[in-house]
């Protein structure tokens, strides 16, 4: 969606009294809505009942509906409570409550305050009635007018004023597209929102953009994948060649998101996803993203409050939308993939491989996937989790680990951090149930459907050949659930000796995952200290990691 402001000014008085009095119906039409929502009220009961009461036609109505369950959504995705909402704005009724403020700092807050909780219209778009019935722009003469609708048969109408700055402005776009729908008569959905800022009205129009050409760059010459990460804050991009091979791994970081408006935080979201269409323009590449639903923000006691604070200032889903409307402008192919397992399977394999951190192999697979590429399970691995003996050690790792936390538990008096505690400990049984009910009777080979496989001997009936192995290896070799350093892991695929895979070294710092090390690539450690040995073995002999 793309959304033009202009402003909008009146030739009578009368004419701008009537919008007000509309502007103040519609916005205490919004705020009631919003509560019944809140009391689980059906939207046709209360579509019927707030036309009776404000005295508005069935469409501002619905449109006072669906402004405040969109409010309502948006408190969730961002872990508010939906309950605790100040129309108007918190910070403004704060200050106005303390009352320290006295003559004209006084009204201009009090100004401002009335504006944003009684200047508000909202009109949403219908392509079957020439773009917008209640507030449509017309075109009389040389001039632009916006009509409103007014109620019982009454229009007002606005003059329109905005100004083309640029030669590439949008609005220049939009008034050619209407143009054009009024010859043709094939119209297109438009949304319209008036606004009274100090005094003045503006007109918010978002509309789709049209007329858009088929991409010329396509998948055909490889693809970039992209994943976007909190912990390190950044996105993580792959250049992957049509062979399904790796070429060029590139990292933007999204720090500058932080403590940043929402305001802000648009704009330098606007700026990123320009970059990234950039680059995959210059290097003539489509573009593979994640098609995710929703994105956990955490909750209040779960032992992570600084990611949880950086998880509800970040804007996930736009940054998305934003990269998918600037690839449609641009020509580009964007395509998304179903997200499961990409992490897992980056991290387990290619990142040892590589010597990737976890969020870059995530790119990979993501790219690799668009590619049409299946992720086999490497031979080694497959080993690994039908070794009798290392599936008893693993056991025997998880037990002990939850053990330790429990007692933690026992111990610890805070009850938010007991709450992670607890949560580690249900981890850990999940994990050794799946462990456990391995194996069963031998069974074939053939798997059970597209997603469930099955190895002789094994029974894989209930989880997905990934899970187990992440299980198998994430906690017993790495020390926790997929860590920075994923080299261990390296040797096991090799090799598949998993009783002589070394302790994890130490200092290792990788410049925190933001750029990737020239002696790693080379596969050299310098200035790191001889590992110790998970597992003793006399035979032992030291290891590097290349």
């Amino acid at each position: 969606m793309i959304t033009l402001h202009c402003k909008i000014a009146f030739e009578n008085k009368k004419d701008k009294e009537k919008l007000l009095k509309l502007m103040r119906r519609f916005c205490s039409c919004y705020r009631y809505a919003y509560s019944r929502l809140l009391e689980k009220q059906e939207r046709k009961d209360l579509k019927k009942e707030l036309q009776k009461i404000f005295c508005l036609n069935s469409r501002y109505c619905d449109d006072a509906i669906f402004k405040a369950q969109s409010l309502i959504n948006l408190c969730k995705e961002t872990g508010q409570n939906p309950e605790k909402v100040i129309f108007g704005g918190r910070k403004l009724f704060e200050k106005l409550k303390k009352k320290h403020l006295n003559g004209q700092q006084s009204e201009k807050l009090r100004q401002k305050w009335e504006e944003r909780r009684k200047g508000l219209l909202y009109s949403r778009g219908d392509k079957t009635k020439k773009g917008n019935l209640n507030t449509r722009i017309e075109f009389e003469k040389d001039n632009l007018k916006l009509r409103i609708n007014t109620g019982e048969r009454g229009w007002i109408k606005a003059n329109i004023k905005r100004t083309v700055n640029r030669q590439n402005d949008k609005w220049i776009n939009f008034i050619a597209d209407l143009l054009q729908a009024e010859k043709t008569g094939e119209y297109f959905l438009y949304s319209v929102e008036i606004r009274k800022i100090n005094n003045n009205f503006y007109a918010f129009i978002s509309y789709e953009e049209v007329k858009l050409e088929e991409p010329i760059i396509t998948k055909d010459s490889g693809v970039i994948g992209i994943d976007i990460n909190a912990s390190p804050f950044h996105i993580a991009m792959v250049s992957v060649k049509p062979d399904g091979n790796l070429e060029k791994i590139r990292r933007i970081s999204l720090h500058t998101l932080l403590g940043k408006t929402k305001n802000q935080r648009e704009y330098l979201s606007w700026q990123i996803a320009h970059q990234i269409t950039d680059i995959a323009k210059e290097e003539n590449k489509a573009i593979a993203i994640e098609r995710l639903s929703s994105m956990p923000k955490g909750e209040r006691g779960d032992g992570n409050g600084k990611l949880r604070k950086r998880l509800q200032q970040w804007i996930y889903k736009g940054l998305l939308e934003k990269i998918k409307a600037l690839a449609k402008r641009k020509r580009i192919q964007v395509i998304e993939v179903n997200p499961a397992y990409t992490s897992v399977v980056g991290a387990l394999k290619y990142a040892p491989q590589y010597s990737l951190d976890k969020d870059t192999a995530g790119a990979f697979v993501i790219g690799r996937k668009v590619l049409g590429f299946r992720e086999r399970l490497p031979e080694n691995y497959e080993k690994l989790i039908t070794d009798k003996e290392y599936l008893d050690f693993v056991v025997e790792r998880l037990q002990e680990e939850k053990q330790k936390t429990q007692e933690k538990l026992k111990e610890e008096n805070n009850q938010y951090k007991r709450k992670p505690l607890k949560s580690k400990i249900n981890e850990l049984n999940k994990q050794l149930k799946i462990i456990q009910s391995l194996y069963s009777e031998p069974q074939t080979q053939e798997p059970v459907n597209r997603w469930k496989e099955q190895v002789r001997g094994l029974s894989w009936a209930s989880y997905k050949l990934w899970q187990i192995v992440k299980v198998a290896l994430a906690f017993p070799v790495l020390g926790k659930s997929l860590s920075r350093d994923l080299s261990p892991l390296k040797a096991i695929i090799v090799s598949g000796d998993w009783d002589r895979v070394a302790r994890r070294l130490a200092p290792v710092s990788w410049d925190r995952g933001y750029v990737l090390d020239k002696y790693r690539q080379l596969g050299i450690c310098p200035e790191l200290n001889e590992a110790g040995y998970k597992y003793p073995s006399t035979e032992c002999s030291f290891m590097h990691f290349g």
